[in-house]
């Protein structure tokens, strides 16, 4: 009877382990890995996501400069890179490194041209509609105002004044 029970124990460990390998081979390193905005401007932000990578690692370009994924409960890796203010507009790639596991996974991301600095809108913006008929209606009441003024002002003549 105890060797049909060490039979039995051994055997359920050894299925138990069958059937998680296939879940300790998925964890082989970075996969799926995904930029958002696949184009992004020179001095904006753009965010990568990777999937196995659960202990975080590192994404690094030469756009960039290298920064580290972080884990989310989800089993999902991402990170927020600032591209750089003087990047050269154009294509680039960007490599992910899980910390255990030695594998890279590159993908692509487009540079584009800087914006320039948006320090304060001033008088690039034209009016808008609310705008021109609240002004138009202080014109339009001065006026009404300014007739009535005049209308019953009264003359002064044979005063002497």
């Amino acid at each position: 009877m105890r060797a049909a029970r060490t039979l039995a124990v051994t055997a359920t460990a050894f299925a138990a382990v069958a059937l998680a390998a296939p879940l300790a081979a998925a964890t082989n390193g970075p996969s799926n890995v995904q930029v958002n905005p696949y184009d992004v401007h020179a001095g904006s932000t753009i965010t990568i996501t990777a999937k196995g990578c659960g202990h975080g690692g590192t994404v690094t370009s030469n756009a960039f400069p290298e920064t580290s994924l972080s884990v989310n409960s989800n089993g999902l890796s991402s990170a927020i890179a600032r591209v750089y203010n003087n990047a050269t507009p154009g294509n680039y790639n960007l490599a992910v490194k899980c910390s255990d596991n030695s594998r890279v996974v590159t993908h692509p991301f487009r540079v584009l041209a800087g914006r320039g600095a948006q320090g304060g809108l001033g008088g690039s913006l034209a009016p808008s509609s609310t705008e021109m008929a609240v002004g138009g209606s202080l014109v339009a009441a001065a006026a009404l105002g300014g007739g009535v003024f005049v209308l019953r002002r009264r003359r002064m003549t044979g005063t002497g004044a």
